[in-house]
């Protein structure tokens, strides 16, 4: 898939009844970077329509002048009433200016005009909202019209060697969304998962929300990673990688001039090619993206964009039936650093969406490209609203295990969950147990569900024995056909995949009748 980036920015819903307010952004091709004085105005990703960041935080204006000179920054309303009034200075040689407006409430429309000398600059129908960046690989990038639902707005950018402070192409300059806008043609513009989870956080909300997508089909984690990022997790790179998937190129060319941008969260689709390169340091290496993407966000923005930036992602989904490789399982886990679930002690402010129950092995994009993107955009959703945005009794992780204990005599093993559970679908691999003494290989046997009692599952470890060194739940490249895995929540969220090894824990499990073992 080609690169993209997208604005996508909402307006209020009585201007559109029809469709989620909102505007997006497509870069084009730009005569200007950093350090090369151009034509006095605001930097490539303002324009019309576009979408700022609402109080508490202040959104970050930037663009280009004459060095040395004054630029004055109006933001006017209705009658061009003037609401704040803003003094930069042209810096050199960099020939830029930067200001943060005071923080603003939510809403629009307002006029948005930058003065140098006898020079004026004005952008229209500019709303203050939420503005969630979404980025990732050919997932994030399939579009509304493939899914079958309408969509968002999209940017575009070149891929290059070194950092850009400013983007040299935007596919779409924000805009209303339209049929067209949001379902241009296959893997461009506009994201459908983007578009869809800035539909259900508007519902929720009420208020303009601004969509960036940068997104390129097939890249790897190491692609928009910062070689600060890379260095943290140390991971050696093939000589054979090149273009998108180069190491911190997408980095240089789609992140980094970004930066100034105010946000208030991120969402992020990726993984597929990490399942073929580098799967087992993703444990790492997604980790450091995050932390460094909020450092460099929070430092960028000079501080409006917060330094635990919520960030969302979506869980691996399918691939293959019947694959015996674990690929993609060992993936998942380490989309979630080793712990299951997020947030967590290595992934603060972060939340997830499941996906491994939406596989869809008739997609005319390939069955790696399942299209319901709305259960996972919704999924999204309630995760961004109880982590990102703290609403209390919001309901966003499937059931998870919190102990497991072992009743030897009677072979079997009682996994007890957080949640009360539903048993949808009766499957004897679902459960898998590692019954062999090491140095030896895991010999990963069926444990068979016996019962489903409110919060706990009973499983049978008849060709096991008494000893039991780990345990695993839906640990497939396929785990279950379309929304029928074992265990869901009774709002329909499914739990997700685990492996716990017994022998990390104090005791295990396998001797002890009544030992708690944490996940």
């Amino acid at each position: 898939g080609g690169s993209r980036m997208r604005l996508l920015g909402s307006v209020s819903w009585a201007l559109l009844p029809s469709l989620l307010p909102a505007a997006f952004y497509s870069l084009q091709s730009l005569p200007r970077r950093l350090g090369v004085w151009a034509m006095f105005g605001f930097a490539s990703y303002y324009g019309d329509h576009m979408v700022l960041q609402k109080e508490p935080a202040g959104a970050v204006v930037w663009g280009y002048g004459e060095p040395g000179a004054a630029v004055t920054v109006v933001l006017s309303g209705a009658g061009g009433l003037v609401v704040m009034k803003k003094t930069a200075r042209v810096k050199g040689p960099s020939g830029t200016w930067t200001t943060v407006l005071d923080p603003m409430d939510q809403g629009g429309p307002y006029a948005l005009t930058a003065g140098q000398g006898s020079e004026n600059v004005t952008l229209r129908d500019v709303y203050f909202g939420d503005v969630w960046l979404c980025s990732g690989q050919s997932n994030m990038a399939m579009t509304v019209l493939q899914v079958g639902s309408a969509s968002n707005m999209a940017m575009t950018v070149l891929q290059v060697g070194s950092a850009l402070d400013d983007l040299e192409r935007i596919d779409l300059p924000w805009s209303i969304p339209t049929a067209e806008n949001l379902g241009h043609g296959n893997f461009t513009y506009f994201s459908a998962v983007c578009w869809l989870l800035g539909r259900y956080l508007y519902e929720a909300l009420r208020y303009p929300l601004g969509l960036v997508e940068a997104a390129w089909g097939g890249t790897p984690i190491e692609a928009w990673s910062s070689p600060r990022a890379l260095r943290a997790c140390g991971p050696t790179v093939p000589s054979q990688l090149s273009g998108p998937q180069t190491p911190s190129v997408l980095w240089n060319a789609m992140i980094h001039p970004l930066l100034n941008m105010t946000l208030r969260g991120v969402a992020w689709y990726q993984g597929e090619a990490n399942a073929f390169l580098h799967t087992d340091q993703y444990n790492c290496t997604f980790p450091a993206l995050i932390a460094d993407w909020r450092r460099a966000f929070h430092a960028g923005s000079v501080g409006q964009t917060e330094l635990l930036l919520p960030f969302g992602f979506v869980q691996l989904s399918t691939y293959r039936q019947q694959s015996p490789a674990d690929s993609f399982a060992r993936l998942r886990w380490h989309q979630t650093a080793d712990l299951g679930v997020v947030p967590n002690a290595r992934m603060p402010g972060t939340f997830m969406a499941v996906a491994m129950d939406l596989g869809d092995e008739r997609s005319p994009y390939g069955s790696i490209h399942p299209r319901d993107k709305q259960n996972v955009a919704h999924r999204l959703q309630l995760g961004a609203r109880a982590v990102a945005y703290g609403e209390k009794n919001v309901i966003f992780q499937g059931p998870y295990p919190t102990r497991a204990v072992l009743e030897v005599t009677r072979g079997l093993l009682n996994v007890t969950y957080s949640q009360e559970l539903v048993w949808r679908r009766r499957d004897t691999r679902a459960f898998e147990v590692c019954c062999s003494s090491p140095p030896s290989p895991c010999g990963w046997l069926p444990a068979p569900v016996v019962a489903v009692e409110s919060r706990r599952v009973t499983l049978a470890l008849a060709g096991c024995g008494g000893l039991v060194l780990a345990l695993r739940y839906a640990w497939a490249e396929w785990p279950c056909d379309y929304q029928s895995c074992v265990l869901y929540n009774s709002w329909g969220l499914p739990a997700p995949p685990f492996l716990l090894d017994a022998l990390r824990v104090p005791g295990g499990f396998s001797h002890h009748f009544h030992s708690r073992l944490r996940f």
